[in-house]
């Protein structure tokens, strides 16, 4: 992490505050709910990105969103929170001819609860996977992440933070912990299962970190496996095949519970297999089963 670019933050968001203060005259309140959003996005951009304020643009934006979200830890409500403080940040720079264009300009404010979340059928997460270079060093780790998303319904967290030692074999499960550091073992398909072993044939000829040896997805450096990694790879896969949905690692999720309220699953034990603590949440599922 660049010093110049902390600099470059702190002297923006300084400066910006300023501009709250003097030229809008916002309460305390209001600028202090302003530049906790700026620093959501500093702090991202230092860490994850390394970029000056004037470089971010709307894919950084897209991705910030994403992981405020967390799955399932922050409603729409906060993230639409937070993108309007982000909003106001960079009309700020484009009034200061600092940029020519506003990054979050083009990004749609995310749904309230009340509009249902959209789904992959089974044929277009099949063109996903089919899409995939499976020659290339990371093709079978992707193919087995596409599958295990959609086949088990894991958030991109408890993906990432799955260990070989979760995955019992035999007996067809894999050991999850979800929010709230929460345990529950979730069945894995048969086909999961073999490209989930085909992938690990391949991980264990790579350079792995000695701290990650026991993390099931790893990067090419042999280190786990980020959750924004996840997001670009589905978001990727899902414009190479022409899906025109607003997807995300979710997206398999809500498409794995409405296949199985669709074929008719008992709805505790859906809730069970995703770990929701309210049947409320799972209800959600019935409404997008009618709809298809």
């Amino acid at each position: 992490m660049s010093s110049q670019l902390e600099i470059a933050w702190e002297g923006a968001i300084r400066e910006y505050i300023h501009y709250l203060r003097l030229e809008r005259a916002l309460s305390e309140a209001s600028i202090q709910a302003y530049e906790h959003d700026v620093n959501l996005l500093a702090r991202f951009a230092l860490t994850q990105l390394e970029k000056k304020p004037t470089a971010i643009d709307y894919t950084d934006i897209e991705l910030l969103i994403f992981e405020i979200g967390r799955d399932e830890y922050l409603g729409a409500r906060s993230q639409n929170r937070v993108l309007s403080g982000l909003r106001s940040f960079f009309r700020y720079l484009l009034l200061e001819e600092l940029i020519t264009r506003d990054p979050t300009e083009l990004i749609a404010s995310p749904q309230l609860p009340k509009n249902l979340p959209t789904v992959l059928s089974t044929e277009e997460v099949d063109a996903m996977e089919a899409a995939i270079d499976l020659e290339s060093k990371s093709g079978l780790r992707d193919f087995a992440i596409i599958e295990l998303l959609f086949s088990c319904g894991l958030r991109v967290s408890e993906l990432t933070n799955l260990k070989i030692n979760n995955i019992f074999w035999d007996d067809h499960v894999v050991r999850v912990l979800g929010k709230g550091q929460k345990e529950r073992f979730v069945p894995i398909g048969a086909k999961a299962l073999n490209d989930l072993k085909n992938y690990l044939v391949v991980r264990n000829t790579w350079d792995v970190n000695k701290e990650y040896e026991n993390v099931i997805f790893l990067n090419l450096r042999g280190a786990q496996l980020s959750r924004i990694s996840v997001f670009k790879l589905v978001k990727s896969l899902a414009q190479t095949v022409g899906i025109s949905k607003n997807i995300s690692p979710h997206t398999l999720r809500h498409s794995f519970a409405t296949a199985l309220v669709m074929g008719g699953a008992d709805l505790r034990i859906v809730q069970e297999m995703l770990g929701h603590a309210s049947i409320v949440t799972t209800e959600l599922y019935t409404h997008l089963s009618r709809e298809h």
